[in-house]
């Protein structure tokens, strides 16, 4: 990404198309910031090394957990700790944006339909 370039957020989700598949917008340090469409729910997972930021940019996110959930709406933000197992859910459409270390994959070592790699998440929104 050039020196000098900005990123308009509702340009960057206006070219995400496919539900649950995060696109990266920006990288800061080790850590990718990805923006995201969603509805209905990704998958029951967890990343045993790295935390996850969620901020809910338009809607509504509940990250559910084995003992409990988190209810999000437009402007929170949430932190999902490492090795905490989650589901996040969206019972509407709903934009967000994630903050990610760059190894963190989508759904831990759960494979789903759902599940998108590293390279897929950077293929789409700057690099188009």
């Amino acid at each position: 990404m050039a020196t000098h370039t900005k990123v308009n957020l509702a340009d960057a989700l206006a070219q995400v198309h496919e539900l649950w598949s995060p696109q990266v917008i920006g990288q800061v340090n080790d850590q990718y910031v990805k923006v995201a469409r969603v509805h209905g729910d990704l998958a029951w997972h967890s990343h045993d090394h790295e935390d996850e930021l969620f901020l809910v940019l338009k809607g509504a996110l509940t990250i559910e957990y084995e003992d409990g959930a988190v209810q999000l709406e437009a402007g929170d933000l949430h932190i999902v700790p490492k090795g905490k197992r989650h589901n996040p859910v969206a019972a509407e459409p709903c934009e967000i944006l994630l903050v990610e270390t760059v190894t963190t994959e989508h759904t831990g070592t759960e494979v789903t339909a759902k599940t998108r790699s590293i390279a897929d998440q950077l293929s789409g929104v700057l690099r188009s």
